[in-house]
C-alpha cells in the first residue's frame, strides 16, 4: 500500500469511529459491560466459601470533649461492584469502603477491633493518628478482638485500611475507608458551605488475585458515597452508584467534597464537570490552601476537600480525568435543581 493510500485509510477509519461514536449514547454501566464478558464462576477462598455476614453498623460515642469511643468489625460481606458481577469482600462493617469516621482534631480515639472473620487475621491502620505501628496497629486473630488509643492531633481526610499482610491483598479485597478529622477551628468557609458530602475512590480487581493486584489493571475503577449524618445516601464502591443515585443540590449552593482516593494503586485526577474549584485544602488541612483549581491530584490514599459552586440548573458529571478510569465507572453526578430535590429529570454523566 502506497503512502496517500495509508493515509486515506486512517482518514476512513477515523471517520468510521466517530461516527460510531456520535450514534452511540452507553451508560456507564453499559460501557463497562461492553467490555466485560460473563465472568466465570471463582474459586472463592475455601472458609469464607458460604459465609456473607451481615453488616455491622459503626459504633461511635463521644465520652468527653476531646474523647471518642470507636467500634468496627472486620467482617465477610457480599458486594455488587456492577451489576451481576459480585465480589466476596474483606470489609470493614460490610462494606467496601468503609463507613466514614468523624473525629475533631485533638481527640483521642479508644479504638476497638472485632474479627468476625473465622480464618484470617486483621488491623485497622488510621493514617490519621500517631502510633507504634508495631504495637498499635497489630493482627487481631480470628473470632478476637483488639482495644488500642491514640491521638488524632491533625484535621485532614485521611485513609484508614487493613495492614494486615499482605497488605495490598487486604486493600484490594475491600477493607479501606475514610476518618475526617475536623480542625478544631473549622475552615475559613464553613459559614458559607450549604451542602457536604463524601467521595471515595476505589479500584477493583479479580478476586483475591495477588498477581492481579500487583501487575494487573483494575477492572473497576469506581466512586461512592458515605452518609456523614443519618439520612444521608450511603452506597459501596460500585459502577453508577452515584450515576443511579445522583447526589443533590439547588442552583446557587457551595458545595463542599471531602474527597479521598484509597486505591490500592492508581491515582485520581479528582474533576467536576462545569465548575471551577473555589477553594481546596490538601489532605484536608486548612494549612494546604490552594484556589482556582480545575482538578486536584490524589495520589493512592490521599485526601482533599473541595469547595465549588453550582450556578445552574443540570447534572455536573464527577470524574477522575483519567479517563480510562472514568470508563471502567469511576464517575458520578451531581444534579442540581432550583429547588434541590430530585426532579426525576434523566441525568447526564460521562
Amino acid at each position: 500500500m502506497g503512502k496517500f493510500a495509508k493515509m486515506a485509510a486512517v482518514v476512513i477509519s477515523s471517520v468510521m469511529v466517530l461516527g460510531a461514536c456520535s450514534k452511540t449514547d452507553l451508560s456507564v454501566k453499559e460501557k463497562v459491560q461492553a467490555k466485560t464478558t460473563k465472568k466465570a464462576d471463582v474459586q472463592v477462598f475455601e472458609p469464607h466459601k458460604n459465609l456473607n455476614q451481615e453488616p455491622t453498623p459503626l459504633k461511635i460515642e463521644r465520652v468527653g470533649a476531646n474523647e471518642v469511643n470507636i467500634e468496627m468489625t472486620a467482617q465477610i460481606t457480599d458486594i455488587e461492584i456492577s451489576k451481576g458481577d459480585w465480589y466476596k469482600a474483606w470489609t470493614f462493617n460490610g462494606e467496601a469502603p468503609g463507613p466514614v469516621v468523624v473525629v475533631n482534631e485533638g481527640d483521642t480515639i479508644n479504638f476497638k477491633l472485632k474479627n468476625m472473620d473465622p480464618a484470617i487475621p486483621h488491623s485497622m491502620d488510621f493514617h490519621a493518628v500517631h502510633a507504634a505501628p508495631s504495637v498499635d496497629f497489630t493482627d487481631v486473630k480470628p473470632n478476637e478482638e483488639g482495644t488500642f488509643k491514640y491521638p488524632a492531633n491533625k484535621p485532614g481526610v485521611f485513609m484508614y485500611h487493613c495492614g494486615t499482610k499482605p497488605v495490598l491483598s487486604h486493600i484490594a479485597n475491600g477493607m479501606h475507608g475514610t476518618i475526617i478529622v475536623k480542625p478544631k477551628n473549622g475552615y475559613p468557609t464553613d459559614n458559607e458551605i450549604d451542602r457536604e458530602y463524601v467521595i471515595i475512590q476505589n479500584e477493583w480487581y479479580k478476586y483475591n488475585d495477588i498477581e492481579d493486584f500487583t501487575n494487573g489493571v483494575p477492572k473497576y475503577v469506581v466512586f461512592s458515597t458515605k452518609a456523614l449524618k443519618n439520612g444521608d445516601l450511603n452506597t459501596n464502591g460500585a459502577v453508577g452508584s452515584l450515576v443511579d443515585q445522583p447526589l443533590l443540590a439547588k442552583v446557587g449552593d457551595r458545595i463542599r467534597l471531602y474527597v479521598n482516593n484509597v486505591g490500592p494503586n492508581e491515582v485520581s485526577s479528582f474533576h467536576v464537570v462545569g465548575t471551577v474549584f473555589d477553594h481546596v485544602y490538601v489532605d484536608g488541612n486548612p494549612a494546604n490552601h490552594m484556589e482556582g483549581l480545575q482538578t486536584v491530584m490524589l495520589p493512592a490514599s490521599g485526601g482533599a476537600v473541595v469547595e465549588f459552586t453550582v450556578t445552574k440548573e443540570g447534572s455536573y458529571p464527577i470524574v477522575t480525568h483519567q479517563f480510562n478510569h472514568a470508563n471502567k465507572g469511576a464517575v458520578g453526578t451531581i444534579k442540581v435543581t432550583n429547588d434541590g430535590k430530585d426532579d426525576g429529570s434523566k441525568t447526564m454523566s460521562h
